[in-house]
């Protein structure tokens, strides 16, 4: 798949300036990274693409409360920690014993998250103990790079979830003031979330929202080829997890589907994995049959149905 990178407005590299920009914006590559401008900051739909890693992304940037993993940089002189949040939601971050974060869920960012981390990971290589960085916004003119052109693009993520966020301190160290204040706060928002470990399962969550429990289940597939097997399953009566479960909609995250489940709160989160696994084997069946059986009629009304509970984020 080619990696989409800032391209500029040279005639050497074969872009047609009316054909859709390299980079995903939709925007006509005149109109976008061929013009005058650069496309600074255009908007990137889908920013992880091309990631192996790309979904768990996805799901630590839009509903994963407390989670860190190290990053699997091509280089690097320091280790980089990708966290959900950081305090006051920075950026960057370099803790008093000089573990280096990066954050995913930051208060301002530019149309492009991919590049708004590697810009964030080039600052975290560098950093002081003790330095943080407050925001990353559109490009100041310098040229950091994407993502994709920092991380191994085979790696996959396993992200470490935190039941707080005792991790912004060192160990040992005791909170106080303005310090323990903020943790008490920033703990109190937390909701149980506990990632699916099953063989292939991967960025599937489940989170106790109070009145129920749900799994949110971010899938790599096109959308509307998700779409056609989800429809095909519904039909069938195989779009669940097991008894006590039931497909509740879905919610478009940086171009990815992300279907979700409603589930019964009193099961512990590990006890929906072996439905989560076979769900996801008849998953992959339908997708593999769409191949060679197109839908049926039900399947086709079913998919319009499933097509109308979706809601977007970007």
């Amino acid at each position: 798949m080619a990696k989409r990178t800032a391209v500029k407005n040279n005639p050497a590299d074969g872009v047609n300036p009316r054909q859709p920009c390299p980079c995903g914006s939709g925007k006509r590559y005149k109109a976008c990274h061929g013009g005058a401008g650069g496309g600074a900051d255009v908007i990137v739909s889908r920013p992880f693409e091309g990631l192996a890693a790309e979904a768990e992304l996805i799901a630590l940037r839009e509903f994963v409360p407390s989670a860190t993993v190290k990053l699997p940089l091509k280089e690097g002189a320091r280790e980089i920690v990708l966290a959900t949040v950081l305090p006051m939601a920075a950026a960057g971050l370099v803790r008093a014993d000089g573990t280096a974060f990066v954050g995913l869920q930051v208060q301002t960012r530019s149309g492009d998250l991919s590049r708004d981390l590697a810009r964030a990971v080039q600052w975290a290589l560098t950093a002081e103990t003790g330095d943080a960085l407050a925001v990353v916004g559109p490009d100041d003119g310098a040229n950091p790079g994407r993502l994709q052109d920092l991380l191994d693009p085979e790696a996959t993520l396993s992200p470490e979830l935190h039941p707080d966020f005792a991790w912004w301190l060192p160990p040992d160290n005791e909170p106080t003031g303005d310090v323990a204040l903020s943790l008490e706060r920033a703990n109190a928002a937390i909701l149980p979330t506990e990632r699916l470990d099953a063989p292939g399962v991967q960025a599937a969550y489940w989170v106790d929202a109070g009145d129920k429990a749900h799994l949110r289940w971010v899938r790599p597939e096109p959308e509307e080829t998700l779409l056609a097997a989800l429809a095909r399953l519904s039909v069938r009566g195989e779009l669940d997890l097991g008894e006590g479960s039931r497909y509740a909609g879905s919610f478009r995250a940086h171009g990815l589907l992300v279907p979700v489940w409603d589930l019964d709160r009193e099961l512990h989160s590990s006890e929906w994995a072996p439905g989560a696994e076979a769900l996801g084997k008849r998953l992959q069946d339908a997708l593999t049959s769409l191949d060679t059986e197109p839908l049926t009629e039900p399947e086709r009304r079913s998919r319009d149905g499933l097509r109308g509970r979706q809601i977007t984020l970007r």
